[in-house]
């Protein structure tokens, strides 16, 4: 049991990669806060898991939620921002204002005020594990979308910031980045643009959000105790081209 005795705050945790890594922890022993959007539980949910509604994008929210989780449980032992959402296709000529906005205000905006809130209230307090979920996409370049691109290539340069300000003082900050996952916000996509990525990774196919929540909770645990700014990969070998 890697997480018995250990308070968990998964964002975006209904469902997908988040919801995975929350079932992940959950299962070994962590009590887990999964935060998300979508209001209730999902039907498979986890025993040892509470549900909470919250937009990561409003530092209120933020503040309201980790000062509830601080009162009824003393502490954050681990914080996985995974909550993101993405764009149609576009070419940065056409790039719509307001679509930019709202996945930057999602994707990085809401990293750092989870980051933000987490580390005020641990700093000095004891260890604290941070897991950004980033993207290939946040460290090599396709085509289109940018401000998906540039939300994740925020996210892994913050994550880094956070791994050099914090580690002589009890904080982890790591991040993963996954490749092509078989998600729900990936099956919304163009089938060309999931079979252009498919066919540029080694592997040859799609991964799982098991397969990301595995890497989320290897970085979570104490097996990570020395590994802090660490980008890894779970992409069945894009990056590696």
């Amino acid at each position: 049991m890697r997480f018995k005795g250990k308070v968990a705050l998964v964002t975006g945790g209904y469902r997908g990669m988040g919801g995975a890594a929350a079932k992940g922890m959950a299962r070994e022993g962590a009590t887990v806060i999964s935060a998300d959007i979508i209001e209730g539980a999902p039907a498979d949910a986890e025993k040892g898991i509470t549900y909470r509604k919250l937009d990561v994008s409003s530092p209120a929210a933020w503040q309201i939620l980790v000062d509830a989780i601080a009162a009824e449980h003393g502490c954050i032992d681990i914080l996985v921002n995974a909550a993101g959402v993405t764009e149609e296709r576009s070419e940065v000529h056409g790039t719509d204002l307001a679509a930019w906005e709202k996945v930057v205000a999602v994707n990085q905006t809401g990293v750092m005020l989870g980051m933000r809130a987490v580390c005020a209230l641990m700093l000095g307090r004891g260890p604290l594990s941070i897991i950004n979920v980033s993207s290939i996409w946040g460290l090599v370049a396709g085509s289109g979308q940018l401000s998906y691109h540039a939300s994740k290539g925020a996210v892994t340069l913050m994550t880094l910031n956070a791994a050099v300000t914090y580690a002589a003082r009890g904080i982890r900050a790591n991040a993963v980045l996954p490749g092509l996952i078989d998600t729900e916000m990936v099956r919304d996509q163009d089938p060309a643009m999931r079979a252009e990525t498919i066919s540029n990774t080694p592997m040859n196919r799609i991964g799982t959000a098991d397969e990301v929540a595995k890497a989320i909770l290897f970085l979570a645990s104490d097996e990570a105790s020395y590994i802090t700014g660490a980008l890894l990969p779970v992409d069945g070998g894009f990056t590696a081209r």
